[in-house]
């Protein structure tokens, strides 16, 4: 058997981003070493008590929470609590941890993590301010990541709180540029083109339900907020679920395809926070991402159904044929 992939999930839970963590915690090829905040759905403290929220819900409380940036690098911040509600999972009020709390400085833990262990990946699913401070401060040590997942960005979909931007780019444009042109690494990046196709409907919330009454149902509360959120202002019956994408990406990579290009992110005017990807080598410049364009949405649904749930594969596939 091969050796777990050790990875850091940076994010700002929300309710996507409880979802992406539930998958990452159910899949036996990773160990999750620590969780990162940052400022984006809700403010980083509400986010880091979510983070909480979900590791006691996995039983995983052994998992450290760290809290990072509470603004993005330069411009003023945000939220996006009118998607996610005010306390970040739907309005659902779960009760805080008591049993531990998250932790300072999730900078230095990113930054001491690449220089003291080998063979770390990172996801991030929110604004990447985290990243772009932790570079500012050492860049040498970002040599020693394994791969770096970014839910974020779009190439040729529409925005999702601009014509042209996605929110956790639009959120913080400086930062999302500065690791673009820093990292010195590759940029998988996991855009809209790929996660709006990635809908929680009605139907399979149901199967959710009959498959684990009590997973099932935490997802159904925490849902709730988001599903009236996207028929009011996109006609989605059900929720765009995008960060489990990131996750499910990084353990598979059929689930999508994609392109090796440059990228980089527009950080003033109209167009603040549009991800550009030079598709056509106009600039002449080494790719520094790989832009993913399309997703294979029934495996993907396969496999946070299969690892979360407990089922078979093939009679997920055989339920997946009947509400799909």
């Amino acid at each position: 058997m091969n050796a777990k992939r050790k990875i850091i999930i940076d994010c700002d839970p929300g309710i996507d981003d409880t979802l992406a963590l539930m998958l990452a915690l159910s899949s036996p090829e990773l160990e999750v070493i620590g969780i990162t905040v940052v400022c984006g759905n809700v403010p980083t403290d509400i986010g880091a008590e979510n983070a909480l929220k979900v590791l006691k819900f996995m039983g995983r409380l052994d998992i450290p929470v760290y809290c990072g940036e509470e603004a993005p690098l330069k411009r003023d911040y945000i939220s996006a609590q009118d998607t996610h509600g005010m306390d970040g999972l739907g309005e659902s009020n779960y009760p805080a941890v008591t049993e531990t709390r998250a932790k300072k400085d999730a900078v230095n833990f990113l930054i001491n993590t690449l220089k003291t262990q080998k063979n770390v990946s990172i996801i991030a699913v929110g604004p990447l301010t985290n990243i772009a401070k932790a570079l500012q401060k050492n860049r040498e040590v970002f040599k020693n990541l394994d791969e770096f997942i970014s839910m974020g960005g779009s190439f040729k979909s529409h925005g999702n709180c601009s014509p042209v931007a996605e929110y956790n780019y639009w959120c913080d444009p400086d930062a999302a540029r500065y690791v673009y042109e820093n990292l010195p690494k590759k940029i998988h990046m996991v855009g809209l083109d790929v996660t709006r196709k990635i809908v929680l409907t009605p139907n399979i919330l149901e199967y959710m339900q009959i498959l684990d009454k009590e997973k099932g149902g935490f997802i159904k509360k925490i849902t709730r907020f988001y599903y009236d959120f996207h028929w009011k202002y996109e006609r989605v019956i059900g929720c765009v679920i995008n960060d489990p994408l990131a996750v499910a990406y990084f353990i598979n990579r059929e689930l999508c395809s994609g392109f090796d290009s440059y990228t980089t992110v527009e950080t003033e005017g109209i167009s603040i926070g549009q991800s550009v990807t030079d598709s056509m080598d106009f600039w002449k410049k080494e790719p520094n991402s790989h832009v993913l364009t399309e997703v294979n949405q029934k495996e993907f649904m396969t496999m946070f159904l299969n690892r979360v749930f407990g089922e078979d594969e093939q009679e997920i596939r055989k339920i997946l044929l009947q509400i799909m």
